[in-house]
Protein backbone atom coordinates (compact mmCIF):
# COMPACT_ATOMS: atom_id res chain seq x y z
CA UNK A 1 0.00 0.00 0.00
CA UNK A 2 1.60 3.71 -1.07
CA UNK A 3 2.86 5.38 1.96
CA UNK A 4 2.63 9.61 2.25
CA UNK A 5 5.77 9.56 5.20
CA UNK A 6 8.14 10.84 2.44
CA UNK A 7 5.67 14.02 0.96
CA UNK A 8 7.02 17.20 1.56
CA UNK A 9 4.54 19.65 1.30
CA UNK A 10 5.13 23.22 0.75
CA UNK A 11 3.05 26.25 1.16
CA UNK A 12 3.15 27.50 -2.88
CA UNK A 13 0.62 25.03 -4.46
CA UNK A 14 -2.57 23.50 -2.55
CA UNK A 15 -2.15 21.07 -0.37
CA UNK A 16 -4.57 18.19 -2.04
CA UNK A 17 -2.94 19.06 -5.75
CA UNK A 18 0.27 18.27 -4.08
CA UNK A 19 -1.20 14.85 -2.78
CA UNK A 20 -2.57 14.16 -6.55
CA UNK A 21 1.51 14.90 -7.89
CA UNK A 22 2.97 12.86 -5.23
CA UNK A 23 0.96 9.75 -6.29
CA UNK A 24 1.32 10.61 -9.97
CA UNK A 25 5.39 10.74 -9.41
CA UNK A 26 4.94 7.27 -7.77
CA UNK A 27 3.19 5.90 -10.98
CA UNK A 28 5.78 6.92 -12.84
CA UNK A 29 8.95 5.81 -10.97
CA UNK A 30 7.36 2.51 -10.89
CA UNK A 31 7.08 2.82 -7.08
CA UNK A 32 3.24 1.33 -7.18
CA UNK A 33 1.61 -0.91 -9.35
CA UNK A 34 -2.28 -1.08 -11.13
CA UNK A 35 -4.52 -2.64 -8.19
CA UNK A 36 -2.39 -1.75 -5.67
CA UNK A 37 -5.13 0.13 -2.63
CA UNK A 38 -4.67 3.54 -1.21
CA UNK A 39 -4.90 4.31 2.38
CA UNK A 40 -7.81 5.50 3.76
CA UNK A 41 -8.47 9.56 3.47
CA UNK A 42 -8.64 9.41 7.44
CA UNK A 43 -5.58 7.77 7.46
CA UNK A 44 -3.77 10.33 5.16
CA UNK A 45 -4.67 12.99 7.31
CA UNK A 46 -3.35 12.00 10.55
CA UNK A 47 -0.28 10.82 8.39
CA UNK A 48 0.02 14.33 7.10
CA UNK A 49 -1.78 15.96 10.28
CA UNK A 50 -4.08 17.72 7.58
CA UNK A 51 -7.82 17.80 7.50
CA UNK A 52 -9.43 14.69 5.82
CA UNK A 53 -11.40 17.00 3.86
CA UNK A 54 -8.50 17.88 2.10
CA UNK A 55 -7.66 14.09 1.71
CA UNK A 56 -11.10 14.00 0.16
CA UNK A 57 -10.61 16.46 -2.25
CA UNK A 58 -7.38 15.08 -3.25
CA UNK A 59 -8.93 11.45 -4.14
CA UNK A 60 -11.49 12.80 -6.08
CA UNK A 61 -8.94 15.17 -8.09
CA UNK A 62 -7.77 11.88 -8.32
CA UNK A 63 -10.62 10.12 -9.70
CA UNK A 64 -11.98 12.45 -12.08
CA UNK A 65 -8.29 12.37 -13.74
CA UNK A 66 -9.05 8.49 -13.79
CA UNK A 67 -6.33 6.67 -12.01
CA UNK A 68 -8.13 6.41 -8.38
CA UNK A 69 -11.28 4.62 -8.75
CA UNK A 70 -13.22 4.23 -5.31
CA UNK A 71 -16.56 1.69 -5.04
CA UNK A 72 -18.24 2.41 -2.80
CA UNK A 73 -16.97 2.09 0.68
CA UNK A 74 -14.74 0.44 -0.44
CA UNK A 75 -10.95 1.31 -0.60
CA UNK A 76 -9.51 3.31 -3.35
CA UNK A 77 -7.67 1.85 -5.56
CA UNK A 78 -5.35 2.47 -8.37
CA UNK A 79 -6.19 2.40 -12.16
CA UNK A 80 -2.56 2.60 -14.46
CA UNK A 81 -3.07 1.36 -17.80
CA UNK A 82 -0.49 2.17 -20.92
CA UNK A 83 -2.85 5.08 -21.73
CA UNK A 84 -2.81 6.78 -18.07
CA UNK A 85 1.19 6.02 -17.34
CA UNK A 86 2.10 7.45 -20.82
CA UNK A 87 -1.17 10.52 -19.78
CA UNK A 88 1.23 10.68 -16.63
CA UNK A 89 4.58 10.79 -17.90
CA UNK A 90 3.70 13.51 -20.81
CA UNK A 91 2.47 15.71 -18.37
CA UNK A 92 4.85 15.08 -15.26
CA UNK A 93 7.72 16.16 -18.14
CA UNK A 94 6.19 19.10 -19.70
CA UNK A 95 5.61 20.47 -16.59
CA UNK A 96 9.21 19.98 -15.37
CA UNK A 97 10.54 21.63 -18.75
CA UNK A 98 7.70 23.74 -18.54
CA UNK A 99 9.19 25.24 -15.34
CA UNK A 100 12.83 24.97 -16.42
CA UNK A 101 12.54 27.19 -19.11
CA UNK A 102 10.15 29.53 -17.32
CA UNK A 103 13.56 29.56 -14.78
CA UNK A 104 16.11 29.89 -17.46
CA UNK A 105 14.43 32.58 -19.40
CA UNK A 106 14.05 34.37 -15.90
CA UNK A 107 17.54 35.10 -15.71
CA UNK A 108 18.22 35.62 -19.66
CA UNK A 109 20.01 32.03 -20.47
CA UNK A 110 19.69 31.94 -24.41
CA UNK A 111 18.44 28.70 -25.88
CA UNK A 112 22.00 27.88 -27.60
CA UNK A 113 23.82 28.44 -23.94
CA UNK A 114 20.92 26.14 -22.72
CA UNK A 115 21.82 23.55 -25.10
CA UNK A 116 25.12 23.44 -24.89
CA UNK A 117 25.25 23.63 -20.60
CA UNK A 118 22.72 20.16 -20.96
CA UNK A 119 25.17 19.03 -23.75
CA UNK A 120 27.88 19.31 -21.01
CA UNK A 121 26.62 18.62 -17.98
CA UNK A 122 24.07 15.55 -19.15
CA UNK A 123 26.51 12.74 -18.13
CA UNK A 124 27.55 14.13 -14.90
CA UNK A 125 24.32 13.92 -12.75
Amino acid sequence: MLRFDDIELNNREPVYMQIAMYVKRQILLKKVADGEQLPSRREVAAQLSINPNTVQKAYKLMEDEGFVTTSGNQRSILHIDELIFSRIDDQLTRDMIKGFIKSAKGINLSFKRVVDLISELWGDE
